[in-house]
């Protein structure tokens, strides 16, 4: 199990040198960015010379509001600039914010999703092997590449290419066409055990691949702290974000795997502005099944316990920055307790 540092995401370029070079030093076996408050992919080609031998990736950017052709770009850079080292995270985002915030186009968003990937990847032949360029989607169409456009070829792979997943088709997607999942932090064990898994090995099953070709990724709940007071502060903040994303209408099925009825309650009171409130729905049997939850030095045998063959790559995700607080040396035992 490999263990990432995630730039928080409101990390500008210019920070994220010596984060990187923290993360590297304490032992960190990759760095990922995420699409908040800047661009994920400046905040990785600002870190990744400063992390050689680590991997880097996005987890994850939005995928629709960039042409497959820039995104492609992007991530040939990264492969190169990484040494083969970088993974590109995409996601679908939902339709207010890819039509409000991008003013993009929203339409079938998992079919688009699956020709975004094979579009970059005909790209990336072309660039390697010098393929002609002929790809023709319902949603994407390319057919030009001269060679004043065309990087030419890398010493290395092309990318690999992850996906966010939530609902049954990206699962699948991500068995027929991934290398890799990005696994929302909202999950249970059962989730995954019982729905999440099981889909992406149907993809897999009808693309003729194995579940060993694909990597399983995921940032975990973690409730920590060095005394009483700082860990009911911690608790308090994930049964929070817990509250949050059950309150949403697309996440309800990890809710109904489970047995648990609060989801529209806590959609209802989303409504009514009762933010601090939903956190009181959340019982600590709940936040024990999203999170795992302990002091420091039990963090990470409990996600070795609870994730070791079941995920292959893991990150810490924290609401109060707990372990922004811990020295190089207790950051970098967590990081040695939560690799198998």
């Amino acid at each position: 199990m490999k263990v990432d540092f995630v730039l928080p995401g409101t990390t500008g370029p210019g920070e994220a040198p010596a984060l990187v070079s923290r993360a590297k030093a304490v032992g960190f076996d990759g760095a990922f960015s995420v699409e908040t408050a800047h661009d994920p992919f400046l905040q990785l080609a600002a870190g990744i010379p400063h992390g050689e031998g680590m991997d880097f990736g996005t987890a994850i950017a939005v995928a629709f509001p960039r042409s497959p052709m820039n995104t492609a770009m992007i991530a040939w850079d990264l492969q190169r600039q990484s040494g083969g080292h970088f993974i590109l995270g995409l996601g679908t985002q939902i339709k207010a914010h890819i039509t409000r915030r991008f003013s993009a186009t929203w339409d079938s968003p998992g079919p688009r999703l699956r020709e975004y990937i094979e579009s970059m990847r005909a790209i990336w032949r072309t660039w390697q092997d010098g393929e002609a360029l002929s790809y023709k989607g319902d949603f994407y169409q390319f057919s030009l590449m001269t060679p004043f456009f065309d990087p030419g070829p890398i010493e290395f792979a092309p990318p690999k290419v992850f996906i966010s997943a939530v609902g049954p088709f990206n699962c699948r997607l991500v068995g027929t066409h991934c290398d890799g999942i990005h696994i929302h932090s909202f999950h249970t064990e059962k989730y995954l055990d019982e729905f999440l898994i099981p889909a992406v090995k149907a993809g897999a099953d009808e693309a003729g691949r194995s579940l060993d070709e694909i990597q399983f990724n995921s940032a975990i709940f973690v409730v920590t702290g060095r005394d009483e007071a700082e860990l009911e502060a911690s608790k308090m903040g994930v049964k929070q974000q817990i509250a949050f994303y059950a309150s949403t209408p697309a996440y309800r099925g990890v809710l109904e795997i489970e047995g648990w009825d609060f989801g529209p309650k806590l959609t209802a009171m989303s409504k009514r502005g009762k933010w601090e409130e939903m956190a009181d729905v959340i019982e600590d049997e709940v936040l024990e099944k999203f999170a795992v939850v302990g002091p420091v030095e039990d963090i990470g045998p409990a996600i070795r316990a609870r994730y070791a063959g079941r995920l292959d790559r893991v990150s810490y995700y924290t609401i109060a920055n707990e372990l922004d607080a811990l020295t190089d040396d207790e950051l970098g035992g967590l990081v040695a307790a939560t690799k198998v």
